[in-house]
């Protein structure tokens, strides 16, 4: 999880003294501020425009939403690296006969990625693709999806990317990316916590006459007036996808974290990070642990393969080290306050641990 920043603190503060001052006529600057955390998010992941941000409360949600509203059983083709959330979410609507799915390991024998056998499923007929920007388990970058969207798009199916583990830390451009949907969150990069994702939807994907299904009165055309057409009227574009009542203290408590990254600039931070990164592997090496990342083929943070990585993880825990791991997989990313002293502490730290198992 994101470190929070201080202003976020006072933002929350912010939003909650409306609430607290004003109660009904508290919506007017709340909703103001659901559409600068629109075009915030819209600007980090290159989107042309803010309402093709749907806000969400997490990605989950936002895959769920595009699976709802495509027509008929679609069919579903996904990579084995996918999230726990977006595998149970596919699983589970393949359980119940929503979805045609298939998965496809995207994994080369040399260990980079290879998307031939994604693409060679797509042309044997596919509605959707699902598939990560940054795998969440090893770090590794997905290379060329452009290229795979064409491809989606020649066989008539659409691409949704999961950019969670890229938005923040990673240079995301979901235009020139040509994916027709993404999913993501401000949980970790981007430092604003759980329930601060969004669902974004190209202007292509919105003109397409895809109907939502998971909507409420927020996607009325003027929900303030109450009126009740039958059938409803709906908003323009991506505000026909909105839900009900909104989680309006969501958009303050990610404001500081998309603020922060707007102003020092997506590629100044990848920079940064990847320096970082380096050191600490580095410092690993110096002490006898190979560690993947810190390199254009992997995103925010470096990966030691073990069999005992979730032990390791529990053990720097202890120590006053925060680590994860996932599956065979321990996950190591300094902050931007990481000081290089820290980083040494890491290595040295696990080396002890490794040496005592």
């Amino acid at each position: 999880m994101g470190r929070p920043l201080n202003q976020t603190e006072e933002d929350l503060r912010e939003g909650f003294h409306l609430w607290q001052t004003k109660l009904g006529e508290a919506w007017d600057p709340w909703l103001e501020e659901e559409h600068a955390h629109r075009a915030r998010l819209a600007q980090l992941i290159g989107a042309s425009r803010p309402d093709c941000i749907v806000p969400k409360t997490s990605a989950g949600q936002g895959l769920r939403t595009v699976l709802n509203a495509l027509p008929g059983i679609p069919r579903v083709v996904s990579t084995t690296g996918e999230f726990d959330s977006i595998d149970v979410i596919l699983k589970h609507y393949a359980a119940l006969g929503r979805i045609n799915l298939e998965f496809v390991s995207c994994e080369a024998p040399d260990g980079a990625m290879d998307l031939s056998q994604l693409i060679q499923k797509v042309h044997h007929g596919a509605d959707l693709v699902v598939i990560s920007q940054v795998m969440f388990m090893t770090g590794q970058v997905v290379p060329n999806l452009d290229l795979l969207a064409d491809q989606c798009h020649a066989a008539g199916a659409r691409l949704l990317v999961d950019a969670y583990h890229a938005v923040g830390v990673f240079p995301v451009a979901v235009t020139d990316m040509k994916a027709d949907f993404m999913i993501g969150g401000s949980y970790k990069y981007l430092r604003g916590g759980p329930g601060a994702a969004f669902l974004y939807l190209s202007p292509d994907a919105l003109s397409s006459g895809l109907r939502p299904i998971d909507i409420g009165w927020f996607a009325k055309d003027e929900p303030f007036l109450y009126d009740r057409p039958d059938p409803p009227r709906f908003a323009h574009g991506g505000d026909a996808f909105l839900e009900s009542t909104p989680p309006i203290l969501t958009y303050y408590q990610a404001r500081a974290g998309q603020q922060l990254a707007l102003q020092m600039g997506v590629a100044r931070i990848r920079e940064y990070c990847i320096d970082r990164l380096s050191h600490l592997k580095r410092y690993l090496a110096d002490v006898g642990i190979t560690a993947e990342g810190a390199d254009d083929l992997h995103g925010g943070f470096l990966t030691i393969e073990s069999p005992a990585a979730v032990s390791l993880a529990e053990t720097l825990e202890r120590t006053g080290i925060t680590a994860d791991a996932r599956g065979n997989r321990l996950r190591l990313s300094p902050d931007y306050l990481t000081p290089d002293s820290a980083l040494r502490k890491v290595a040295t730290t696990l080396s002890s641990i490794c040496a005592a198992v």
